[in-house]
């Protein structure tokens, strides 16, 4: 696991006696500082996505963080192995993480009813990736535009829940065991992802399974590959009407979409 130092900018890899860390999630944006970036500090400055490298790394530095996870910078994409591995790991990463501070670029921190409309329609809650995100860490601060401090997950439980159909309790205990696997698959329903078969690997971990990315299957063939692997660990055969619901719904879409007035 790479972690990048909060004060220096440096990258280390640790593979044992990983040091308390924060995490940064965030929806990706125009020229994100990648991995290869940040082996040159004059480079990665004059990238856009640079100002969110640097605050999100002083936001968690005045809380005594000297290691942050930031997946842009902290991930060799170029390297299939790593990503594959990155990809199957993320949810561990979230979950041994201190604190994840979610930041919402396109929300403003109003005390009034039309910024909880605002929260709602915000993009960070419509991407896949970010479901794991939200469930995952142990504590979690949901951050506005200029960085400043909304609440806490737990403090916000019931609009978060609100907003994302998943139930109080489990922003409250963190238990899913107690929730089929139709319940958690129609969490993702409303989410989407650049990628078609993010849809599915970014739901790995919220199944406790483990499967190899394969771009370019497609996002049917990923879903079925997932399908497979949730079975052989789980006798909950909810997973099939999940899966007759959905076939349902994309039909529905594609028929509507080509019939003729």
């Amino acid at each position: 696991m790479r972690l990048l130092n909060t004060g220096t900018f440096e990258m280390r890899e640790f593979l044992t006696e990983i040091p308390i860390y924060a995490i940064l999630s965030h929806t990706w944006e125009k020229d994100e500082v990648t991995f290869q970036d940040i082996q040159d500090l004059e480079k990665a400055k004059k990238k856009s996505g640079w100002s969110k490298v640097e605050r999100a790394c002083e936001y968690v530095r005045k809380y005594k963080f000297n290691w942050l996870w930031i997946d842009t910078c902290c991930i060799d994409k170029s390297s299939s192995a790593e990503l594959s591995e990155a990809l199957n790991s993320m949810y561990k990463y979230y979950g041994d993480c201190r604190v994840c501070i979610a930041y919402l670029r396109d929300v403003s921190n109003e005390k009034n009813a039309k910024s909880m409309e605002k929260l709602k329609e915000s993009r960070w809650f419509r991407r896949g990736w970010t479901l794991q995100e939200l469930i995952a860490p142990r504590y979690m601060v949901f951050l506005d535009k200029e960085w400043n401090m909304m609440g806490t997950r737990f403090g916000m439980r019931y609009v978060v829940s609100e907003v994302t159909s998943i139930p109080v309790d489990v922003f409250e205990t963190g238990w899913l065991d107690d929730y089929s696997i139709a319940q958690k698959m129609s969490w993702a329903a409303s989410r989407e992802t650049t990628r078609p078969e993010d849809m599915a690997y970014c739901l790995m971990g919220l199944f406790g399974v483990n499967i190899p990315p394969i771009y370019g299957e497609g996002g049917t063939k990923a879903f079925m590959r997932l399908q497979q692997e949730i079975i052989k660990y789980s006798d909950d055969r909810s997973i099939f009407a999940w899966c007759r619901q959905s076939r349902t719904v994309r039909l529905w879409k594609h028929t509507e979409s080509c019939s003729i007035d």
